[in-house]
């Protein structure tokens, strides 16, 4: 009898298990590796530094009416998952515990770290990861990386995740009320939004030039963003996941980009920038393998695992800088590119070509600042009155400008949509007044993305008694002879 009640009761036991769920999974169903990753990530000791992001719909990119808006930021509806997001940009201080090196262009603990890649932002992901004891979320063969989404370690947000973050629930160009002020952020202060077409009557800005600091500054500075983010606008642009590509138009939840291209997405704009270029919408964008001073990172953990995997492919052509016939292709308009390109030719022997317009602009200082940020916002394309006849013939193109309100002239965007760059060197010289690049190397790659980019020379005004010597050594790290 005691035999029967025994068996009884735990035939009971299970049927009382099974009604209430209790039932375990059997070994490798989805449901229960995902029941252990999800107690795992809540198991983290995750820092104080951290904050939970909770997820939501919102309209990602911007509106028509945007000022400064570009064409690649079409605005659609975007969902986002809850996740965990870093109060400040990773310090240098901590990515040199890390990797034993510190390669910031200013140096300082506190400082953020730059002029990393988006391949050194990934390997600091994993080796954080390791030495904290989580499952690192990249496996890096070559260049193609995969993310396990499911992963508990540490990795760069999504475009779309990092574009939420910033606008922490507005939909305004920035997060803030109004436009941010040299007080407020750390960028060219000198150059507040708007003042492309306010140069001249200054009154009529929601903010007035400020300090441009020229160097970025501590990740604590200035008030943090309604979720509790420190410098999302400017003092170092951060790298994102994503490759750089259209975006859809239907809604989408929790993308993560395309998954190939030649360009990986940065964003926020950094202590060089103009403000136009910090908007919550605005995208610049840079080859993987590259580095920059004014770009760094932000780490992201997710709150709950994810599904899947991503492998991201480079596609990138390998370029001609190593041999084959050069031109030196240059828009001058004050004589100072124009004299960095024949100093070029002086020690190259290179091809010279300069970019002239059938309508040329001004000459009078201020009406060519006009007409300048006129051509930019209407992203014009003005005639150009000289071609190259044989473009087929170089492998590498050095291509000179001035810096011209944070980008390229114009006249530059049209010589680079006449002719078929791919598979081409383009190796970028800029003069410039204290901006140095801007977001010059961003309008050049958006404009040809199948061209390789070789290592940029920014050349402050004319370039003084050391432009030779600076050209020569940007040659050498350009392997040209």
């Amino acid at each position: 009898m005691k035999k029967y009640i025994s068996f009884m009761l735990s035939l009971l036991l299970i049927f009382v298990l099974a009604a209430c769920g209790t039932e375990q999974a059997p070994d490798g169903d989805p449901a229960n590796q995902t029941a252990d990753m999800v107690t795992n990530q809540d198991s983290r000791n995750i820092s104080d530094d951290f904050v939970l992001i909770k997820g939501g719909s919102f309209q990602m990119g911007s509106p028509e009416s945007e000022a400064w808006r570009s064409e690649d930021e079409t605005l659609h509806e975007v969902t986002v998952s809850d996740f965990y997001m870093s109060k400040y940009e990773l310090t240098q201080k901590e990515y040199e515990e890390i990797m034993g090196t510190n390669p910031s262009n200013f140096q300082g603990e506190d400082l953020p770290v730059e002029t990393i890649s988006w391949m050194d932002a990934i390997i600091y992901c994993n080796a954080q990861s390791e030495k904290e004891g989580l499952t690192p979320a990249y496996t890096v063969d070559g260049q193609t990386v995969s993310w396990d989404r499911s992963a508990n370690g540490y990795r760069l947000p999504t475009e779309a995740e990092w574009e939420y973050a910033c606008r922490a629930g507005t939909s305004t160009p920035f997060y803030m009320e109004n436009s941010p002020s040299a007080d407020d952020a750390n960028y060219y202060g000198h150059y507040p939004y708007e003042i492309e077409d306010n140069y001249f009557s200054q009154g009529n800005l929601q903010v007035q030039p400020g300090e441009y600091r020229q160097t970025t500054v501590a990740v604590d500075s200035f008030s943090e963003n309604p979720y509790g983010l420190y410098n999302m606008h400017g003092n170092v642009s951060e790298w994102v996941w994503d490759y750089y590509g259209e975006y859809p138009k239907d809604a989408q939840t929790d993308p993560y980009g395309p998954e190939s291209g030649t360009l990986r997405v940065y964003r926020g704009g950094g202590w060089n920038d103009f403000a136009k270029n910090m908007r919550s919408a605005y995208r610049a964008t840079m080859e993987q393998t590259k580095a920059s001073f004014n770009i760094g990172i932000r780490l992201v953990l997710n709150a709950a695992a994810g599904a899947g995997s991503i492998s991201g492919t480079s596609t990138q052509v390998p370029g001609g800088s190593d041999g084959g016939k050069m031109l030196i292709a240059y828009f001058s308009w004050s004589g100072n590119t124009k004299g960095a390109a024949e100093e070029i030719q002086r020690q190259t022997g290179a091809d010279l070509f300069e970019i002239t317009m059938v309508n040329p602009y001004s000459s009078d200082y201020n009406t060519v600042l006009d007409q300048a940020q006129q051509d930019q916002n209407e992203q014009a394309r003005p005639e150009l009155a000289s071609h190259v006849e044989n473009m087929d013939e170089y492998d590498t193109v050095m291509l000179g400008y001035p810096n011209w309100w944070a980008s390229i002239p114009m006249p530059v965007a049209s010589f680079l949509e006449e002719y078929d760059f791919t598979g081409k060197t383009i190796i970028p010289f800029c003069s410039h007044g204290g901006g140095r690049f801007g977001q010059s190397l961003t309008a050049i790659s958006k404009l040809v993305p199948n061209a390789v980019m070789g290592e940029a020379l920014s050349i402050h005004y004319s370039g003084g008694s050391q432009l030779s010597e600076d050209i020569t050594d940007w040659l050498e790290k350009n392997n040209i002879k």
